[in-house]
């Protein structure tokens, strides 16, 4: 799965959790400061995206991810290493 694929995924559970239009969703958007994300969404937000990409995250670390961007960059990371590819 490459980067691309990451982040359109990522970008259409975050629309879908936040309440957001997908088109306002970019790889500079703040999950907190721009996507408006409180601390219980962005818990929804990681269990979210391990649902929709097959992994478990470690949570401490995932909610530290800040950005759309960093998202992508992680989530592909750790899809590289549980799923091998």
């Amino acid at each position: 799965m490459d980067k691309q694929e990451v982040e359109r995924r990522i970008k259409k559970v975050t629309a879908q959790v936040l309440g957001v239009p997908e088109s306002d969703i970019n790889a500079q958007s703040g999950f907190a400061s721009d996507l408006g994300a409180e601390s219980i969404q962005a818990i929804q937000l990681v269990a979210a995206f391990e649902e929709e990409f097959g992994i478990q995250m470690d949570e401490e670390e995932a909610l530290s991810v800040s950005t759309v961007g960093r998202a992508v960059d992680f989530i592909h990371k750790v899809v590289q290493e549980q799923k091998g590819g």
